[in-house]
């Protein structure tokens, strides 16, 4: 399984995280339309992302010979579903400028709550994960 393009989402996603902190310590109420855009675009990268984690990744450690990859391939699943739920739901409260501007500070909270996990998560992902795929390719 090739899992460059996974990668390369992260790191996508990975800057517009690190966007949006510049974003909110420079003002949220200023940055609030930067901030909605962000994250409208964050969004689809993210939907896309655990689509074809859910429709491919995880079925072909599945489905490969490898056990323990594949149990891990299950945890990673099962583990990703409360992140990507609370994701979606800050991106649906999130996405326009007024709902930003009108309560910065919940926004913060949330942001910081929400966008930690997902930061932690591909953290975690880039550093054990994909590098167990990779390894199980070359053996």
């Amino acid at each position: 399984m090739e899992i460059e393009k996974f990668k390369l989402q992260h790191v996508e996603i990975l800057t517009a995280i690190a966007a949006l902190r510049k974003y909110a310590h420079a003002g949220i109420k200023e940055h609030a339309g930067d901030i909605a855009g962000l994250i409208v675009s964050m969004n689809t990268v993210i939907k896309v992302h655990l689509a074809v984690e859910d429709r491919l990744l995880y079925p072909a450690l599945q489905d490969g010979k490898d056990k323990a990859l594949a149990d891990m391939g299950r945890r990673y699943q099962e583990e990703m579903k409360d992140i990507a739920s609370a994701y979606i739901a800050f991106s649906r409260r999130w996405n326009t400028p007024t709902q930003v501007a009108h309560d910065p500070e919940s926004f913060r909270v949330e942001a910081n709550t929400v966008l930690r996990r997902v930061h932690e998560r591909m953290q975690k992902e880039n550093t054990e994960f994909y590098p167990a795929i990779e390894r199980s390719q070359k053996g």
